[in-house]
């Protein structure tokens, strides 16, 4: 025997150790480790962290290799490494078909096995007899397999295995939005099979995808065809997403111990220190033990009051596993490895002290790590009542590998066998120190030499896409197309990346392809897209966002460069608007929100940027590596032609408007106007009964049509009065009570007489009830009239007009009608040759069908130009048009916990609570608003806003689990009818009618609270204005121009009063409650038999269900809540339920009896105040407290209280504020002291409400 080195013996040692515990385990045909002895599956979760001690060993003997043997020692513990990774390798490429079709239905049934046959590698239970979908498994494969290859191990021996593990990325891109069953195999905590968002599969894939970014597989013997490439902002999103949930594991299980190796070793997927110390301490607080930590709440795994007859629990039985889950010592191992990543080592010594107290003693004296330790089933009483005080049993195995491997990787730290940096090669414990400011370079190119010259006037020097060569600026969408070729392989049939999109981080970089150099325009620039690029001020302000998005994400190589053309479409009557001149100044003075920007020409940056080479797209497979892909090829050659040239959009001019015409545009005009649902004037919002009210008011003004003076010819046709025609049947009664509210504007051509217009409304009323059928068997007018409409299509200028027109063809003739030849025939008659330039939109071509469609696309593309946006989202609806990023948005939405609902409550709310393809989505909204397009395609719009602000301002989401955007939308309209002191109809035409940038303008100040006021601006377009200064927010700031100075007058009316009305309104439609109200309320449930709300009872067996700081939980009581359709009424009902937790906060009562209904509470609340008003003289004497006789609720019988209060409540109560002695929290808790009967009647009491 030589003589050895201490350090030499010691780690000869750990050799035996490792060989003995892990190594003789290793089967020698495929490299796996069996579960146990007795079961031959290797999951492959637990087979990578078995190996992790092997690899640390291999790279302790490669320091201290001064002998051949140590030598030798170190390549057999590498290969065993090795035999394990392409063991894994194999099995999964035996699953290639299964990855291929994942890509496209990320369905469970068609993930790769979690577990495979330790023997031979194939699987060993069928698609849907287990939860195999476990992104976070496959994700520690792709993280462990870079950090290895990092290391100096060769584990990839082929091209095709490299494209194999390049749709493995593909596999996991999505992760943030791919419900699994997780690490624990479980998905929800009752095991029922459902599977659920996980935090710590996030966060694992996120670590994966960051680690395989740019890495060779063939390590440094490599070249471009081994490279892996990710996009950088699927991995951004999976890092959101975390953020969002941390320290929330899924929807059931509000914490997990197995976050501890996503905030720590192996993944440190989280970059902010204050997160990660946050859900540490989380974890430490809730689930240590003695023993080691639980893995979360009310898990039943192997306690003694399981069943273990069957896999899952009832709902019921979760109270039963409280306080008794087993500990697990797995957890100290990885506190030990969290902590010396730190190089915290007192803490290291503190938990390497717990866990040797608790680890077995084999036979032959090594230290073993058990699986898990349980209650023994005679001591399970006692524990209840004191926890952590009984002595546990280990149940499970012994030793559990997994915590065996991480054990002794501990150790080889401990005794500085080995250095941190080694076990993270590619530095991923640094992503948590704080970085340098990123400096955002923007490059601005003008389109042609014209638009440069007229930049030159501001004094600002740009290029042209002509002057930039040998750069070659693209859309985002030729990049979208190239990343299609990435990962290809026809041997193995897989078809390379699926998903289209592509993000600001990745058009941010600089291209190389052989020896041309690509820059990409942001993928929100593309005007090709919809019709919120064709506002410039949003799109301006969402290049502020992307840029500001930029400073806080960026984190590759070199700086993000952003690349925009400014084009012809951009001009604003062939100026450059004002903003972007603004914009551009401020960009030039090298800040810009707070964000340091640099702006020069494409070359300046060439050294600057971060440069991507594109080498997948060669012919690889057939040989050929230098040359182009021949489709990549024709597809380039084909768009370099295309890429920059505009559409000529259709010509729908005529000549001038005749006299003959005017008779027949009676019978269209308002045709838009009578799709419009969004309901105002109706005090209690989302309440669309019919109002008897309404109907009988507008039949008594005026006359019915026949009985009308001017008898034209084609009012027959029409005159179907609601008796008669079909709109009393239930298809259409949605449409009739959509069309009760709406005035046509008064075009600012005519001036008549309000009594006119009005007439003129009750007749549009009357008439077109017949129009919305859209399946007619046959059409009511022969073709005459159509041929009379579309030569009056042609004639008019107005472009509202035409939307009428061909609003009223699309609901007569359908979309495909064709057109062309129409409209000539009493050319003659009228003296007019046809004008050729004119050709009216084309309908003169002989043989060329024009449809409907297509005059409506001319249409669309006008009014985009002509920023009239309330017929441009009208139109846009009507062609189907789409919000690109729509499945994008509300998937942004879900995945940080926000639900969606589309639809006026109560009765058309639907609620979205998983991601929809695009198609459903649309269909989905569709049906939630009936014929209304504008109001469709406005929750569209609202729905990315939405998204837009929660990626960049999340704190405005705060204590908000439901996002209703048709509620948003209606109180939306309610502000800007009480800012510009106008009737609903007007103010929803107000609506519709702001431009993008101002509707998100709106949105933001609504959803941040801030008072705004509007101003109008040229063209009769409003915008939002915050109000800075208190004397403005008290008036409201409108001047649109009034001749006679009456709004003047209104204007200056104090706003104070309905200040809390309003903001009980706003918090009411944005679902906001106080902090901390959903676990409070499950307080309360815990102490009563359950809570009723409008109709809804919550039952105290959900606490037998779900722990207090559940998301179940909190979606139950907010489920309920929104059963209450008017959203300051629901606001009284949260705060009476805020009352309630008081109560039993302070334990002022041992229980609260029975079911309690919450809104008798309110009405009590809103009796008691209106006595204390009738004593005192209060406003509310003027309406609800009026009659002494008590009859105020026979009076409000006809569906509303004298004030307009909802729901029978006073208006003046819902306008106190919550604290003072006539605030409503007084009333509420005088009127808990009353309804409960548990709260003693008589004698004194300690009130600890004040």
């Amino acid at each position: 025997m030589r003589s050895r080195s201490n350090s030499g013996v010691r780690l000869d040692y750990y050799q035996r150790i490792v060989h003995r515990l892990i190594l003789a385990h290793q089967e020698p045909v495929t490299g796996l480790f069996p579960a146990s002895n007795v079961n031959s599956h290797a999951w492959i979760r637990d087979n990578v962290y078995c190996i992790l001690a092997v690899w640390g060993l291999s790279m302790a003997y490669k320091k201290i290799a001064d002998q051949d043997e140590d030598r030798a020692k170190c390549y057999e513990l590498e290969q065993s490494c090795v035999k394990l990774m392409r063991g894994l390798l194999m099995a999964m490429m035996n699953q290639k078909d299964k990855v291929e079709k994942f890509k496209m239905t990320q369905s469970p049934y068609d993930s790769l096995h979690a577990k495979y046959s330790s023997k031979n590698g194939l699987p060993v239970v069928g698609d849907n007899e287990w939860g195999h979908l476990q992104i976070d498994a496959v994700s520690l494969y792709l993280l462990i397999l870079a950090q290895m290859t990092a290391s100096g191990l060769q584990i990839v021996f082929s091209l095709d295995e490299v494209s194999f593990i390049q749709n493995l990325v593909f596999y996991i891109e999505s992760a943030y939005s791919i419900p699994d069953y997780g690490i624990w195999e479980r998905g929800d905590k009752t095991n029922h099979g459902e599977p659920e968002l996980n935090a710590s599969s996030i966060g694992m894939a996120k670590a994966a995808l960051e680690a395989m970014n740019e890495l060779d597989l063939f390590g440094a013997r490599g070249g471009p065809a081994s490279v892996i490439h990710v996009l950088a902002d699927e991995a951004h999103k999976c890092q959101a997403v975390l953020q969002s949930m941390l320290p929330r594991e899924s929807n059931s299980k509000e914490l997990d111990s197995g976050l501890l190796c996503v905030i720590g070793f192996p993944a440190f997927a989280v970059d902010d220190a204050q997160l990660i110390h946050n859900t540490k301490d989380a974890i430490l607080s809730r689930l240590q033990g003695k023993y080691g930590c639980k893995r979360f709440l009310r898990d039943g795994y192997r306690t003694p009051k399981e069943d273990p007859s069957r896999l899952y629990y009832e709902r019921w039985e979760l109270r039963m596993f409280e306080n008794i889950e087993c500990e697990w010592p797995l957890f100290y191992c990885y506190l030990i490895l969290f902590h010396a990543f730190q190089s915290d080592k007192r803490s290291v010594e503190e938990y390497a002290s717990r866990l040797e107290k608790i680890m077995v003693r084999s036979e032959d004296g090594i230290l073993l790590v058990p699986e898990s330790y349980a209650v023994p089933q005679d001591l399970v009483g006692f524990e209840y009542q004191k926890p952590g005080s009984q002595a546990r049993e280990v149940v499970g195995r012994c030793p559990f590998l997994w915590g065996q491997s991480l054990f002794i990787l501990g150790r080889l730290l401990q005794e500085g066998f080995l250095a941190v940096g080694e076990l993270d090669p590619l530095n991923r414990r640094l992503g948590a120190q704080k970085k340098p400011d990123v400096v955002v370079q923007v490059v601005i190119i003008a389109e042609d030499n014209e638009i440069r010259d007229k930049l030159a006037e501001h004094d600002l020097h740009v290029q042209t896409i002509a002057e930039v060569a040998p750069i070659e600026v693209q859309p985002a969408r030729v990049l979208s197309h190239l990343y299609t070729y990435l990962g290809r392989n026809r041997k193995l049939g897989l078809s390379g990346r699926k998903s289209r999109d592509v993000g600001i981080l990745s058009t941010s970089k600089l291209y190389s392809l052989k020896d041309r150099i690509f820059a990409f325009t942001p993928q929100f620039a593309d005007l090709s897209r919809f019709y919120i690029a064709s506002d410039n001020e949003l799109m301006i302000d969402i290049l502020k966002g992307e840029i500001n998005f930029l400073k806080s994400a960026w984190d590759l190589l070199g700086r993000p460069l952003v690349t925009l053309v400014l084009k012809r479409i951009h001009l604003d009557q062939d100026k450059i608007p004002l903003a972007m001149i603004q914009t551009m100044r401020k960009l030039k003075s090298g800040y810009i929100n707070g964000t340091r920007v640099m702006l020069g020409s494409l070359k300046d940056f060439l050294n600057t940027s971060a440069i991507t080479d594109l080498s997948f797209l060669g012919s690889t497979e057939d040989g050929y590596p230098d040359r182009l892909h021949p489709d990549v090829q024709t597809y380039l050659d084909e768009h370099l032609l295309r890429s920059f040239s505009n559409r000529s959009t259709m010509n729908l001019r005529g000549g001038q408007l005749r006299p003959r015409t005017l008779r027949r545009r009676m019978s269209c005009k308002g045709a838009i106007k009578k799709t419009r649902s969004i309901n105002v004037d109706s005090d209690n919002l989302g309440m669309e009964g019919p109002s008897p009210l309404t109907e009988r008011r507008l039949s008594s003004i005026v006359p019915p049509p026949w009985l009308q003076a001017n008898k034209q010819s084609h009012v027959s046709v029409f005159a179907t009065t609601p008796e008669e025609g079909p709109a009393n049947s239930p298809l259409h009664l949605g449409n009739e009570l959509s069309v009760r509210e709406n005035i046509y504007p008064v075009d600012p051509h005519h001036s008549r007489s309000a009594i006119d217009r009005r007439s003129e409304f009750v007749r549009q009323q009357e008439m077109p009830k017949i129009l919305i059928q859209r399946h007619r068997a046959e059409t009511n007018f022969a073709d005459t009239e159509v041929e009379e409409l579309i030569a009056m299509l042609r004639e008019t200028e107005n472009l509202e007009e035409q939307g009428d027109i061909l609003q009223y063809l699309v609901d007569t003739q359908g979309l495909d009608f064709n057109t062309a030849g129409l409209g000539f025939k009493n050319k003659s008659e009228d003296n007019v040759t046809p004008d050729a330039n004119n050709a009216a939109a084309g309908m003169l071509e002989e043989g060329r069908v024009v449809t409907v469609r297509d005059l409506l696309k001319g249409l669309y593309e006008k009014a985009c130009q002509q920023k009239l946006w309330g017929l441009v989202r009208h139109t846009a609806g009507m062609l189907g048009k789409r919000v690109e990023d729509l499945a994008k948005a509300v998937t942004d939405l879900l995945v940080r916990q926000k639900q969606v609902t589309v639809g006026m409550p109560p009765n058309n709310e639907h609620t979205i609570t998983a991601p929809l393809p695009e198609v459903e989505l649309r269909q989905l909204i569709h049906d939630a608003y009936g014929d209304d397009e504008s109001t469709a395609m406005l929750t569209q719009e609202l729905m990315v806003y939405l998204a837009m602000f929660i990626r960049t301002e999340p704190q405005l989401f705060h204590e908000m689990l439901r996002l209703r955007v048709g509620l948003i939308i209606q109180v939306m309209a309610k502000e800007l009818s009480r800012t510009l002191n106008c009737d609903g109809e007007a103010a929803s035409e107000h609506l519709l009618n702001l431009s993008p940038f101002e509707m998100k303008n709106l949105l933001y100040h609504i959803l941040s609270g801030k008072e705004f006021a509007v101003s109008s601006v040229a063209r009769g377009n409003l915008s939002i204005v915050s109000c800075k200064s208190s004397r403005v927010s008290k008036k409201s700031q409108i001047g649109l121009g009034d001749p006679e100075g009456e709004d003047a007058l209104i204007a200056t009316i104090d706003d104070r009063q309905g200040q809390w009305l309003r903001r009980r309104r706003l918090d009411g439609a944005l679902n906001r409650v106080p902090r901390d109200f959903y676990s409070r309320v499950w307080t309360v449930l815990e102490k009563c038999q359950g809570l009723a709300i409008e109709g809804r009872v919550l039952q105290q067996s959900l606490t037998q269900e779900m722990t207090p700081g559940e998301l179940k939980f909190a979606l139950e009581v907010e489920t309920a809540l929104n059963q209450i359709p008017q959203p300051e009424y629901r606001q009284l009902v949260v705060e009476a339920l805020m009352v309630l937790t008081l109560v039993t906060e302070h334990n002022m009562v041992p229980t609260l009896g029975g079911i309690i209904y919450v809104e008798h509470l309110v009405h009590k609340a809103n009796q008691l105040f209106l006595e204390d008003q009738r004593k005192v003289q209060g406003d509310a004497t003027l309406c609800c407290a009026k009659i002494k006789d008590g009859k105020e609720q026979q009076q409000a019988a006809s569906g509303m209280l004298l004030c307009g209060g909802a729901a029978y409540i006073c208006q003046h109560l819902y306008d106190s504020a919550p604290s003072g002695s006539y605030g409503t929290m007084t009333y509420m808790s005088r009127a808990v002291a009353l309804v409960l009967d548990c709260v003693p009647k008589h004698g004194e009491m300690e009130c600890a409400i004040s």
